[in-house]
């Protein structure tokens, strides 16, 4: 069986053991479960002179709301069924998080390292093509995003091959996201799914009642986290929890990993592989030969940001984290999660907790739709409406505020605070929403059920809403 299929099998698993929890029809589970289609497809590209044939795959999960959503995958691992197994997870991230969308995901079978950027170009240009031949592309039918492999870079090429084919529609942009900021990107997306894993990581460390029982203290402050994987969401979801008090100690990377209880700054640690070409010998840390033994050194808090499956039947009974937060996608198998919720470890679930991207991917499509950068119409109304109220209270007080206190107080929400906000906003109300299916229901004991229930009722009442049955 490929790593594919057990990842699908995996999925379906947490369905079926969430689907039990429901009292919808059997009919109704199964329509919510079923990839609605896979579309497979190959084409060729001339690569120095010689023609290369491509494969490329489309799967679009749920349809119960549109456009679907979901990244585009450029890698030599890529299989119909790991890219089925996303988009299933992409369709309940969206409902978990209520962001509009059905589920999707693509894929493009390649090793982009071994491609010029010419020739990248080349290939993602042809996969939109081949993509807007079957109308699988489209800010009202299915909108693509990077994913592992891809970023803004593939998503300007794709947003430009859109446009020369759908020239008359001036919702062209929205056909993408994940664009750069000149190309209709927006503010905040870069560092969205580490500052949203960020977010949901301090909500659950604040649960006073949840950490007593893991006999922690609340809060980040203190806590020490080991990171696999420094890639975009490995990075920023470091950082921004470095900057709320938390110690990273522990650093696992392809090459090795490294190790200070003191802690390590993770952007200086980035620095150094980028001139280097390896985290291993950063000052101060310890090097760690194999990076898998740095998953199982002691910690509070273990985020696998990297690929799926790092953590499984072999290796669940060493870790030692309290909690592991799902910075991937299926980092954590079926059979190491089994494990891991008898020996009282706490998942948060990737379903939940990497959907800071797919959030502010929200965000850059409603600002492609609506035209208008968000905060151009009220951000100097409020500072205008706010340097009143200080003058009034200075006026009454007889008592200036010095110039960086003033603008901090009458500073007016730009579109990166407001993304900022909206996703703060929108992770501390999921994790609650799905924290609360677990507390009420005596027989879930783990949030990745809960987070499943979650998206199966938001499902079943969007069919129903429909009217597809009673």
């Amino acid at each position: 069986m490929s790593d594919g299929s057990k990842f699908l099998r995996d999925v379906h698993a947490y369905f079926d053991k969430a689907a039990a929890f429901t009292t919808h029809s059997k009919g109704t589970l199964e329509q919510i479960k079923v990839c609605n289609g896979v579309y497979k497809f190959h084409f060729p590209v001339e690569i120095n002179g010689t023609v290369q044939v491509i494969e490329g795959i489309r799967a679009q999960h749920s349809h119960h709301k549109s456009p679907t959503k979901g990244g585009i995958r450029y890698s030599e691992m890529v299989d119909e069924k790991e890219v089925e197994a996303l988009a299933t997870l992409m369709t309940f991230k969206c409902a978990v998080v209520d962001v509009p969308f059905g589920g999707a995901k693509g894929g493009i079978k390649i090793n982009p390292s071994k491609f010029t950027e010419k020739e990248l170009e080349k290939i993602t240009r042809r996969y939109t093509t081949e993509l807007i031949k079957r109308n699988m592309i489209g800010p009202g039918v299915d909108v693509p995003a990077p994913d592992y492999g891809s970023g803004s870079r593939e998503m300007a090429w794709i947003a430009d091959t859109y446009s020369t084919f759908r020239f008359d529609d001036i919702n062209a942009l929205g056909c993408v996201t994940g664009k750069p900021l000149g190309q209709g990107g927006i503010q905040g997306r870069t560092e969205a799914t580490g500052m949203g894993l960020f977010f949901g990581v301090r909500e659950a460390l604040n649960n006073v009642e949840d950490m007593k029982r893991m006999k922690m203290k609340p809060g980040i402050a203190g806590k020490k986290i080991i990171l696999q994987g420094l890639g975009n969401v490995g990075f920023f979801s470091g950082k921004f929890c470095m900057e709320g008090g938390a110690l990273i100690v522990g650093i696992a990377e392809r090459e090795g990993g490294i190790y200070n209880p003191k802690g390590l700054d993770v952007e200086k640690v980035f620095k150094h592989r980028k001139e280097t070409g390896s985290i291993l010998d950063f000052p101060g840390a310890k090097n760690i030969k194999k990076s898998a033994e740095v998953l199982e050194m002691e910690c509070d808090v273990l985020i696998p940001a990297a690929l799926e499956n790092q953590i499984n039947g072999s290796n669940a009974k060493r870790i030692k984290a309290k909690i592991i937060a799902e910075g991937a996608n299926g980092p954590v198998t079926k059979e190491a999660e089994d494990i891991l919720n008898k020996r009282g470890i706490m998942v948060i679930p990737d379903l939940y907790l990497n959907a800071g991207g797919v959030t502010v991917s929200y965000f850059e499509w409603l600002k492609n739709l609506s035209h208008v950068r968000f905060g151009r119409m009220e951000k100097r109304f409020q500072e205008i409406q706010t340097a009143r109220l200080v003058d009034a209270v200075e006026k009454v007080t007889k008592k200036k505020l010095d110039k960086t206190q003033r603008n901090l107080i009458i500073h007016g929400a730009d579109e990166r605070d407001l993304v900022s906000s909206g996703l703060e906003e929108t992770m501390i109300a999921a994790y609650n929403e799905i924290r609360n299916i677990r507390v009420s229901n005596p027989n879930i004991h783990d949030l990745r059920t809960a987070a499943f229930v979650s998206g199966i009722n938001k499902l079943a009442a969007s069919y129903n809403a429909l009217g597809f049955w009673p």
